[in-house]
């Protein structure tokens, strides 16, 4: 199955193959234009101009994003992707508005496409190869926690369900001779664009702005606090921010203070060593506190079992 290769390719390998596949599609694509002068496929060419751009983007992005912290960055580079997916958005934005201006040029110019079958199959493959890739992107962004990929595959999508609009309208075209059409096409494609634009540029700020765990990451967590927290009195103030790849915990753990440094210091490694097993690649920085600073409210992980 194709889609297993979101599990057999690295992320370098996978963002090279998306450069290969995205220029392979635009030849296509173009191909299909060149061949008609139809502006709904023009449109289409156009978002798989932006693919081949963002494809090359998410390659140095994810190259850059994989460097270890140093002292100038000492909690990674995992944000670069993030600054990918949304020059990738801007892109896909600018790209509408290149469309809305070809459509509207045909409607006032009354330009006609000379379309054919070789055409429309000629995108049709396109659009089949674009579909296969779009899946793999997607599994490989949500395997890898990766902004770029999981941008670069909802973009993917989006783009096949333009293609595929783009085709039935174009069959009609040329089963009814509506050519007016093919401008009306290229304009709905636009609107799509843009509102993928939007949601990707929408998605990237919010992790740039370090937003917090998803929901079910979160509970992973406060789960995981609950049940190997044993023989601290209480777990509070807990905070996460996502930064690509790696997530970022820290909270207070509130034990007796007539306890010793090595017996709360096994408390932390015992809870980081459990919260690092069940969401890999999270980092955890614990802030350790005497009883008087228990508040009123805050998780009371379960006793140790006694032996």
């Amino acid at each position: 199955m194709p889609f297993g290769l979101s599990t057999r390719l690295t992320a370098s390998q996978i963002a090279s193959g998306t450069i290969a596949v995205s220029v392979l599609v635009l030849v296509l694509k173009l191909a299909a234009w060149a061949l008609t002068g139809s502006v709904a496929l023009f449109s289409d060419a156009m978002e798989s101009l932006v693919n081949v751009s963002a494809a090359v983007l998410a390659w140095f992005a994810v190259r850059y994003a994989e460097r270890p912290a140093d002292d100038g960055h000492p909690f990674g580079h995992h944000k670069a992707e993030y600054f990918s997916a949304v020059i990738e958005g801007i892109m896909i934005i600018l790209a509408a508005v290149l469309i809305v201006d070809q459509a509207i040029a045909a409607l006032v110019t009354g330009a006609t496409a000379d379309l054919s079958p070789l055409a429309l199959a000629v995108n049709g493959l396109a659009l089949a190869i674009n579909l296969l890739w779009a899946q793999v992107l997607l599994r490989a962004g949500s395997r890898l926690s990766s902004p770029a990929f999981a941008a670069g595959g909802r973009h993917l999508m989006s783009d096949v369900w333009t293609s595929a609009g783009v085709m039935a309208g174009l069959v009609l075209v040329l089963l009814t001779g509506w050519r007016l059409l093919d401008p009306i096409l290229a304009l709905l494609v636009a609107v799509n664009i843009l509102r993928e634009g939007l949601h990707v540029v929408s998605v990237s700020v919010d992790g740039l702005m370090d937003k917090a765990a998803s929901p079910e990451e979160q509970d992973k967590i406060r789960a995981v606090i609950l049940g190997s927290g044993g023989g601290a009195l209480q777990i509070h103030d807990i905070k996460t921010r996502r930064a690509g790849k790696a997530i970022f915990v820290e909270f207070h753990m509130v034990v007796d203070g007539a306890m010793t440094v090595a017996e709360a210091h096994d408390i932390c490694d015992r809870l980081e060593d459990e919260i690092e097993a069940t969401l890999p690649g999270v980092h955890v920085t614990i802030h350790v506190e005497p009883e008087h600073k228990l508040e009123d409210s805050g998780l009371e992980p379960s006793p140790p079992e006694m032996p």
